[in-house]
């Protein structure tokens, strides 16, 4: 999702017997066996968990949720979700850039000619939104004086770095976004055909890097099927195959054919409890294709959403579980089981961890 990182939390308090400690109780009681639940994708390393960052953990383990993927989003949050999985047994970290995040690249970027990054046009900051000036002005205005390729040299060193941490377990988040955000961090983020290059050039770099560690891979994909498929051809997806998740996916039917004919999970979310549109698709999909994500602090589920119960924290792994198995008319024992299993075969954790 954005990574805008702008919505009001409530923090977890430390109190007993609240709304939301009842509402987990009733929750867990339903169970009726001892829950191992997985959430495959939670922003432990967001500053929303920066002053309860063990009370959240806690929370989670009291709620059945034992293991946790931490997944990075640019080189600071990389490096804070691998410190954040050495701090806690059974969380697991992730490394990559954000589609978002490659932004601060294309900003900081003046033109490039097209032998110096190979397919990737001329680059350079992006203008505020304007419909006047035409993209040749646009391009000619600006200086040559830095060099992209070398910048994404750089990054893919870094992460290549973190990759050999034994507790970095995927390379991620990382894709293609063509969201137009109402508020990011960004001055004057933009869309446009050259900062989509840019990101397709990067995700591809980091695709095949996390193939050549032998690591797992996660995938982002908003509004932006088709730039992700013209990636997708290019790399080595019989090497993806049970390694791969599409994360958060988008409600898309050639999405689901794709991820079943090449062995992709599947990732749902706390979304799936109020779009229909998503409650749809995920009654088409396999349980073998799933895994759980909370994607906290956003996606918070019903009805802590309509509560304002923010932010969302991978405790509430138990309610998408609950009405996932709802709404596939199967028990939540089978939901956990499926959905953990799965989520080991995606990161390659033995039983043992």
């Amino acid at each position: 999702m954005g990574l805008s990182d702008e919505i009001k939390p409530k923090q977890i308090r430390n109190k007993t017997k609240t709304r939301k400690d009842l509402l987990m109780t009733l929750i867990i009681k339903t169970f009726l066996y001892n829950c191992n639940m997985f959430d495959t994708h939670c922003h432990l390393n967001f500053s929303r968990f920066k002053n309860n960052l063990s009370q959240v953990v806690d929370y989670a383990r009291k709620g059945g949720v034992n293991k946790i993927v931490v997944p990075g989003t640019d080189i600071s949050t990389s490096q804070e979700a691998i410190e954040i999985s050495h701090q806690f047994e059974g969380v697991y970290a992730a490394v990559g850039i954000h589609p978002h995040h490659a932004y601060e690249l294309y900003h900081s970027s003046i033109l490039l000619s097209q032998d110096q990054l190979g397919s990737l046009p001329i680059a350079g900051p992006v203008a505020p939104h304007s419909t006047s000036q035409s993209e040749g002005s646009f391009r000619s205005s600006l200086p040559q004086t830095t060099d992209l390729r070398n910048k994404i040299s750089d990054l893919i060193i870094s992460l290549e770095q973190m990759l050999q941490n034994p507790k970095v377990v995927a390379i991620g988040e990382i894709g293609i976004d063509k969201h137009e955000y109402k508020m990011t961090k960004h001055e004057n983020y933009a869309i446009t055909p050259e900062f989509i290059t840019l990101q397709k050039k990067l995700v591809e770099r980091q695709i095949d890097l996390g193939l050549r560690n032998n690591k797992s891979i996660i995938l982002h994909n908003r509004e932006a099927r088709e730039d992700l498929m013209d990636v997708l051809t290019k790399v080595d997806l019989k090497q993806m195959e049970y390694r791969t998740v599409f994360h958060c996916c988008e409600p898309d039917a050639f999405l689901f054919d794709f991820a079943k004919a090449n062995h992709f999970f599947i990732g749902v979310d706390g979304d799936v409890t109020y779009w229909k549109e998503k409650q749809e698709f995920i009654k088409e999909v396999p349980f073998e294709m799933l895994v759980l994500e909370t994607d906290a602090p956003f996606l918070l589920p019903e009805p802590l959403r309509a509560e304002k119960k923010y932010p969302n924290n991978p405790g509430n792994i138990p309610i998408i579980a609950k009405f996932i198995a709802n709404l596939k008319g199967e028990s939540v024992e089978v939901v956990d089981r499926v959905t953990t299993e799965n989520a080991r075969r995606l990161f390659n954790l033995p039983e043992d961890q």
